[in-house]
């Protein structure tokens, strides 16, 4: 395939690195998909240090009117590969799919396709995932509250509820992003703020993918005391408040200012449970004895050893 090919109905956009694992598994699940129309695959691989590279361009050898490469040189980051797969994609319509998710139904594009052509108010729409974890932590569906459809900007303001590999959106935009949105250090949130500027967004309540969560992913480890990732992350999120904030005209200001009001307090929150993990994990026992001063015998603590 080349760019002075036709272009196809849908570009589904995947950003990999050190995916060696993973990687078949989310081309085949590409591949496995019943549609009308036609689609390509463009692949963004960041000099991945493992196999990544190699079994990438292997599918494309074998699929070349399907897919397209872009092989870095050198590890760009994430956010530089997010905006240049996003470049090179020529059709009406985005799918995302991280190198390390998969599809799980063959006529999940069809699905959002036949929506999106008949309801041109929207400018994205979603599903459901399953989240699975790595680490023998219980798997469950990613999306677990109810969403009210249409899902608005003001809404997305509040948070980001769907999982990535499950989007699929207007290819309106010529790639370029606003300046203030380059310090943002993720992708798909901002984008879809862009989105919800132009029409609300879509969630189909059914489970339609796999979202993956391990040690390599950008934002789980999948622990549930992984303080330090958590912070990040509050910070990161503070970074695109303000960012969004400025490109809004501040039309949203005591709606984003509450947000990161909150991020703030999380970060607080997060230091505070991290520094008191230290505590019980070097001194247990006085941490306990601390404990049954302050709530009595009640607390359940742990007893010292016995004589």
């Amino acid at each position: 395939m080349n760019e002075t090919s036709p272009k196809p109905k849908v570009s589904v956009k995947v950003v990999t690195y050190n995916h060696e694992a993973y990687i078949a598994k989310a081309i085949e699940s590409v591949l496995m998909q019943k549609v009308n129309f036609d689609y390509e695959i463009v692949i963004g691989e960041d000099c991945s240090t493992d196999n990544t590279r190699q079994i990438v361009v292997d599918y494309q050898r074998r699929y070349p009117q399907k897919i397209r490469l872009l092989l870095h040189e050198k590890n760009m980051g994430s956010r530089y590969n997010n905006r240049e797969v996003h470049k090179a994609c020529r059709g009406e319509y985005v799918a995302i799919l991280d190198g390390d998710d998969y599809w799980t139904l063959p006529d999940k594009l069809q699905k959002q396709i036949d929506f999106l052509d008949s309801h041109s108010g929207y400018s994205a729409c979603f599903h459901n995932a399953q989240r699975i974890y790595e680490n023998g932590r219980e798997n469950c569906l990613y999306v677990r509250k109810k969403i009210n459809t249409p899902f608005t900007l003001e809404d997305l303001l509040e948070g980001y509820p769907f999982p990535t590999c499950s989007s699929v959106y207007r290819n309106t935009r010529s790639g370029e992003f606003p300046p203030e949105f380059d310090k943002i250090p993720f992708g798909d949130w901002p984008l879809h703020v862009l989105n919800a500027e132009s029409g609300n967004l879509y969630y189909i309540d059914e489970v339609m993918g796999v979202y993956r969560v391990h040690a390599g992913g950008m934002w789980s480890v999948g622990g549930k005391h992984c303080y330090d990732l958590f912070i990040k992350q509050a910070r990161w999120n503070i970074i695109f408040y303000e960012a969004v904030n400025k490109h809004l005209g501040y039309k949203y200001d005591k709606l984003i200012k509450g947000r990161i009001r909150v991020q703030r307090r999380n970060i607080r929150h997060h230091y505070l449970e991290k520094y008191k993990s230290a505590v019980v994990s070097l001194f247990p026992l006085a941490y306990a004895f601390y404990r049954r001063l302050k709530y009595g015998n009640e607390c359940g603590c742990i007893e010292g050893p016995k004589a």
